[in-house]
């Protein structure tokens, strides 16, 4: 069986999957039925409701120039009944930050909340130990 958060992981896959194939009926699928949803794309205004925030999709997803998303450093925290996913977006060569907040719909992770926004500067990702060593040098 797997684990609560290579389930949550995968299901956090499935939305940038839905995104990347420009598919609004899985995407729909992807998001809480029973739980109040709210999303705030970036440079938009709160969208709250299922209706608004899957309106917001597929205005997003039939549009032919909307730039292809790419996840990266997906990292899962699961709370319960709850979840969270946060990760990098790569678009266009720039990188967003976004948070996916995920609740328990019956036996499936589903979408209540997916925030994105700028990152102020890139993430180094070298590791400090060898940056300083480097610096003593």
């Amino acid at each position: 069986m797997p684990s609560v958060e290579v389930e949550l992981l995968a299901a956090n896959e499935a939305f940038y999957a839905a995104f990347d194939h420009r598919d609004a009926q899985a995407m729909d699928r992807l998001w809480a039925a029973e739980a109040e949803v709210i999303c705030i794309h970036p440079g938009w205004d709160l969208l709250v409701g299922r209706e608004q925030v899957m309106e917001s999709w597929k205005a997003i997803l039939d549009n032919p120039s909307a730039p292809r998303v790419r996840c990266r450093r997906a990292q899962a925290q699961v709370c319960g009944q709850a979840a969270m996913v946060v990760c990098i977006e790569e678009i266009d060569g720039s990188e967003l930050i976004a948070t996916n907040v995920f609740t328990r719909e019956g036996s499936a992770w589903k979408l209540v909340h997916h925030q994105a926004g700028p990152v102020a500067r890139r993430r180094d990702t070298e590791p400090r130990a060898r940056r300083a060593r480097q610096d003593l040098n």
